[in-house]
């Protein structure tokens, strides 16, 4: 398959499907021929919008044909068969799983529950996420660690750069100097990931698994914060911290592509963003040790910063009783290991059956774009990053993940994470205040995180992020603006008052939707890669953050830089709002069509459908209206039926009602 100049592909002869015969045989194999290009036209430049299901249109005795051919290549069992080839009835049809004969009553309410009872999951899945989201609290904590012993380490290395430690003001040379060098210290991690370690988790991922790159992840998480504590001169520190980025970056890649392969569809978002709702728990233990520990003398810095290897320890320990990712083993060509693991993810053996084959289904899919478009051949490190700019469907998550991993940090939201103390010791705080208000926004952000657990797969990713990036936009400019009330309760009080509440509305939105985002938005092939980049991006401007706030705080005062993030706020709203696809309630495999809607389209829709129809209904009251959609799906009135059906959770209820003695069994 050639490709233009512009990235598009020869559409117009994929789409010349061939007619079949209405009378007599079909022709199996050209039917499957035409399934196949239009798939492949779909994903890779997707102008209609369309979201397809790779088994619907398949003839039954084919399907049944292909599950056999499937069990036995891979060596299921005769009793596995079965099962798979229900799992590929209800694959091809899940609204109608209600009428299929093959399945029995604990099909039916196993797959019910699916939809109305969402939550309810095994063991084996919450295990997981709960191991996943001790690595992300172990991240908060890495990243808080460094805001109180900024305090007090400069001084002890001799590199401080408030005067008079460093001349007579901060314009003094050695003072401009050392607010670089302690930036530079303090970015040490994020540099790390963003130039070497978000870089080699694609191969390491690649030969060890995701749980074992989270175990090596949780090495260097108990060694490097213990090291940290035990410096004798800054030059170690950078040394510590460099090791301390490559525990971060390997986690940062693995643990929400980890959540996201293991997670079912309809709450993959809430558990992904675990992540970072559980960041922003270790970032409030982080500020808890620093508050605890800031008054016992000279060691307080090494306590700060050392105390982050506590978390890191179950995580070395706990990962080793998850199970691999399903989506890993398939890409290595195992899908009865993925079948294993599924079992042990899903609630019944059936959803598992269906998973595995549904799954290898949509692989095998873009497996056969990436094999028309020549792909297959150059598949290695340096290919795939290419392709992240190349390959269309890929470039394109490749710019909406880069999208919201920089406007995390355009949000401002770094500036209070790595400096609020030094920020609030500034605008006149005591010590003990600026821990005390930096503690919290810690648990401002962590309270205030919970939400987006149930709103993020109904109001979508890009909605939660259209509706706070206003309110934090107004809220860290009235937080800047305060720093100039000269009454010293007043100001103190007021600045408290709106940073918190730009980290009550940063939790539900910026905070947890770029990694969960970016750990989906990838197809199978470059979901390392991808996710490798997103990582890197993220951390290259938490870098540039990090070493550039300490002297802009010198050059702008806390007010000029507030109101520098307010402002890049505003533009991040505007790059989400028409560059960012919602991904909200599809299959990972599933957004291979999403992400083949081209840019152009999307942008357009959004100014000529989206915003007309916003301003219709809220600023005319024009009610009554649907609102227009980009996306067109296939299945969707299975949701209907239950989730949208005002008697659905009835009708589910009188079910059970009268198969009680059947559930009991």
């Amino acid at each position: 398959m050639a490709f233009n100049g512009n990235g598009a592909s020869d559409i117009e002869e994929l789409d010349k499907t061939p007619k079949l015969e209405q009378n007599g045989d079909h022709d199996y194999e050209t039917e499957a021929a035409a399934r196949r290009k239009a798939s492949i036209a779909a994903m890779m430049q997707n102008t209609t919008g369309e979201v397809k299901n790779p088994l619907i249109g398949i003839p039954r005795p084919q399907l049944m044909r292909d599950v056999d051919a499937f069990a036995t290549q891979y060596g299921f069992s005769s009793d596995e068969v079965d099962l798979l080839k229900k799992g590929a009835i209800v694959a091809q049809n899940p609204a109608d799983f209600e009428n299929m004969p093959e399945l029995d009553d604990h099909d039916r309410i196993a797959l019910r529950e699916e939809i109305m009872r969402r939550w309810k999951h095994p063991f084996a899945l919450y295990f997981t996420i709960i191991l996943n989201s001790i690595a992300a609290a172990i991240q908060g904590w890495d990243q808080t660690g460094s805001n109180g012993a900024n305090l007090s380490f400069p001084k002890e290395f001799g590199i401080s750069a408030d005067p008079p430690d460093c001349g007579a003001s901060v314009n003094d040379p050695l003072c401009q100097k050392n607010a670089w060098l302690v930036g530079f210290i303090n970015s040490c991690p994020y540099i790390a990931i963003c130039l070497f370690t978000g870089w080699i988790s694609d191969p390491v991922n690649e030969y060890l698994g995701r749980r074992g790159t989270i175990f090596v992840a949780a090495i260097f998480s108990v060694l490097a914060p213990i090291g940290s504590g035990l410096t004798q001169h800054w030059g170690q520190l950078v040394a510590c911290r460099i090791l301390l980025g490559i525990g971060m970056g390997l986690k940062e890649v693995t643990v929400p592509v980890f959540s996201a392969e293991n997670a079912p569809t309809n709450i993959r978002g809430g558990l992904v963003m675990s992540w970072q709702l559980w960041t922003a728990f270790g970032i409030f233990l982080g500020y808890s040790a620093n508050l605890a520990v800031y008054n016992v003398g000279k060691i307080a810095w090494r306590l700060q910063l050392g105390s982050a290897f506590i978390p890191a320890v179950p995580l070395l320990i706990g990962i080793y009783f998850c199970p691999e990712s399903p989506r890993w083993y398939l890409k290595k060509k195992k899908p009865y290991k993925a079948y294993k693991s599924l079992l042990r993810l899903r609630n019944s053996p059936l959803q598992a059956a269906r998973d595995v084959y549904y799954i290898q289904a949509q692989l095998d899919a873009e497996h056969r774009m990436m094999e028309e478009a020549g792909l297959l051949k150059t598949n290695n490190f340096f290919s795939r990053f290419v392709e992240l700019f190349t390959l269309p469907r890929v470039r394109r998550a490749t710019q909406a993940s880069g999208i919201v991993m920089i406007a995390q940090q355009m949000c401002g939201i770094n500036i209070i994470a790595f400096y609020s103390a030094t920020i609030f010791s500034q605008a006149g705080f005591s010590t003990a205040s600026a821990l005390f208000v930096s503690w919290g926004f810690g648990l401002v952000n962590f309270v205030f995180a919970w939400p987006a657990v149930y709103t993020i797969d109904t109001f979508g990713r890009r909605g939660l992020l259209i509706f706070t990036f206003p309110q934090m936009a107004w809220s860290l400019l009235a937080a800047g603006l305060c720093f100039l009330i000269k009454a010293p309760k007043a100001h103190l009080a007021t600045v408290a008052l709106f940073v918190f509440i730009f980290g009550a509305f940063y939790s539900p939105g910026e905070g947890p939707v770029p990694f969960a985002y970016s750990a989906e938005v990838f197809p199978l092939s470059h979901r390392e890669m991808g996710m490798s980049w997103a990582v890197a991006t993220n951390n290259f401007w938490a870098s540039i953050l990090s070493m550039s706030l300490p002297r802009m705080l010198q050059a702008f005062t806390p007010t000029g830089v507030f109101g520098f993030y307010a402002a890049l706020n505003v533009v991040a709203f505007f790059m989400i709002l028409f560059f960012l696809p919602e991904t909200k309630q599809r299959t990972l495999e599933e957004l291979d069509y999403v992400f083949g809607v081209p840019t152009r389209r999307h942008a357009g829709f959004v100014a000529h459908e989206q915003i007309p129809w916003w301003f219709r209904k809220w600023i005319f009251q024009k009610k009554g209206e649907p609102e227009p959609q980009l996306y067109h799906f296939e299945d969707t009135s299975v949701i209907n039926a239950y989730r949208g059906d005002a008697d659905g959770p009835e009708k589910v209820k009188t079910y059970h009602q009268e198969l009680g003695s059947t559930l009991s069994a």
